[in-house]
């Protein structure tokens, strides 16, 4: 289909089904003795029973599955600060996805506000209703706190899609870059351009796996540790930063060897490319535009190239990573997403595509692949209990 086409198709199917969620009953009520049973007055029974042991609340409803997708608007992919109102479109859309790829029951949750404060105690007064908290479209440096004090102050896993999923998908095309050429990541100089909070993720992700030179920029150029106005989230990971004496992304892409792209579209030029090292990578996942189109990086003398969409080889994409994540975490019953998990599930998603097929445009899986989600949530769900997070593990 052309985008136009996609697009008509799009407004038609929300108009015509009036959104893309329903909530359905899992019990019948046609008659008075269900009605008994499932009203009143045998609803006493179980609630009293929840009332004397809460963790009975994850058997005898469905918090074990409840999923809140909350955002408020502020930074929608390719959209921007668009508000919760317009957001509520997308959010029903990654619903669809956590219901068919994760067994998921996606609330999408759209608040009217953008105050730190405000958004974590609206989601603190609301953890009893669900079993996993999935921020969405929270614009950085704001994500990042919310992340942090959610993570420690909720007794429910807290996933930040925009940080995570693309963290782990990116590290697992990396990773399998690297079994096919043989390299170690710790010799690489790696360039990452979007210092928002996907990018910021991916570092960090890439740091714990062994990555050490790793170079972040933004629209003013090279972090640094002098760089002024810096929060504290990206100060802290700049002042690790070996510039070189680079100041620009042209400057940084000097001899690099992965350019990691999650910015805007086409601030990445060929002479850019030109210069990194030969055999180098060019993973830009802007959307719906890239930094720069793959077929102009490999023009340009990029051995591999990626990006977000789906009508180029080598798709980097959330959906590789978050379905397989939720269905993991929730299955152990954790209480966290851990880094151990995370790197699960980069292990898993790249081990799913097998030695024979791994080749320079297809360093990952296909994201629609239903068995991926499900090996994904087994190594998830595996680190879960290693590390004593899941409920009945080790530790609890």
């Amino acid at each position: 289909m052309e985008e136009r086409e996609i697009y008509a198709a799009a407004v038609e199917i929300v108009r015509r089904n009036r959104g893309k969620l329903e909530v359905k009953a899992k019990v019948g009520a046609a008659n008075r003795e269900e009605l008994s049973v499932v009203y009143t007055p045998g609803v006493a029974e179980p609630t009293r029973r929840v009332r004397d042991d809460h963790a009975l609340q994850f058997q005898y409803t469905n918090r074990s599955t409840n999923l809140a997708i909350v955002t408020d608007g502020s930074a929608v992919l390719g959209l921007g600060n668009i508000g919760p109102e317009a957001a509520m479109v997308v959010m029903e859309g990654k619903g669809v996805m956590l219901k068919e790829f994760a067994g998921a029951d996606p609330v999408p949750l759209c608040l009217s506000t953008q105050d730190t404060e405000t958004i974590i105690a609206t989601v603190k007064a609301i953890e009893p209703s669900f079993g996993f908290i999935f921020l969405e479209d929270i614009s950085a440096p704001r994500c990042f706190e919310i992340v942090d004090r959610l993570s420690r102050e909720l007794s429910i896993p807290v996933f930040h899609d925009d940080q995570e999923g693309t963290a782990v998908a990116l590290c697992a095309a990396i990773k399998n870059m690297l079994r096919l050429t043989g390299d170690r990541l710790g010799d690489k100089r790696i360039v990452v351009n979007g210092a928002g909070a996907a990018g910021l993720a991916t570092a960090k992700l890439i740091r714990e796996m062994g990555g050490h030179d790793i170079v972040l920029c933004d629209k003013v150029g090279v972090l640094t540790g002098s760089t002024p106005g810096l929060d504290p989230y990206r100060a802290a990971f700049a002042a690790q930063t070996d510039s070189r004496g680079a100041t620009t992304l042209t400057e940084a892409l000097r001899g690099a060897d992965i350019l990691i792209g999650l910015s805007v579209a086409r601030v990445v030029t060929q002479d850019m490319v030109r210069g990194m090292r030969p055999g180098a990578a060019a993973f830009c996942l802007a959307n719906p535009d890239p930094e720069i189109l793959p077929p102009d990086a490999k023009a340009a003398g990029a051995r591999f190239t990626a990006s977000g969409r789906f009508d180029y080889p080598n798709t980097i994409n959330n959906l590789h990573a978050f379905p397989g994540i939720v269905r993991g975490t929730m299955e152990a019953g954790a209480r966290q997403v851990t880094l151990g998990m995370k790197l699960a599930a980069v292990d898993a998603i790249a081990g799913y595509v097998p030695d024979a097929a791994l080749a320079d445009d297809f360093l990952m899986p296909e994201a629609l692949d239903p068995a991926l989600a499900l090996h994904v949530a087994d190594r998830v769900a595996a680190a879960a209990r290693s590390e004593g997070v899941a409920r009945g593990g080790k530790d609890a």
